[in-house]
């Protein structure tokens, strides 16, 4: 489960990010952009994604191996 947590929490991290270098340098990279629903919300999906990468991280961290 620990092992399950990290790697979502790396993919929403990836996402988190290419949705901000989107945000500031016109790259379309990234799950966000690719959704029709969040147009215009596309900053705030990529910060809430950066925050759930910590949460998951933490979940993970606080479980204990194996």
């Amino acid at each position: 489960m620990k092992q399950l947590l990290e790697f979502l929490g790396v993919i929403a991290l990836a996402q988190g990010v290419m949705g901000l270098l989107n945000e500031f340098t016109d790259w379309d990279w990234g799950l966000v952009q690719g959704l029709d629903f969040l147009d215009g919300f596309e900053l705030y999906a990529s910060v809430a994604l950066l925050v759930l990468a910590v949460a998951l991280f933490a979940a993970a961290g606080s479980r204990k191996s194996g």
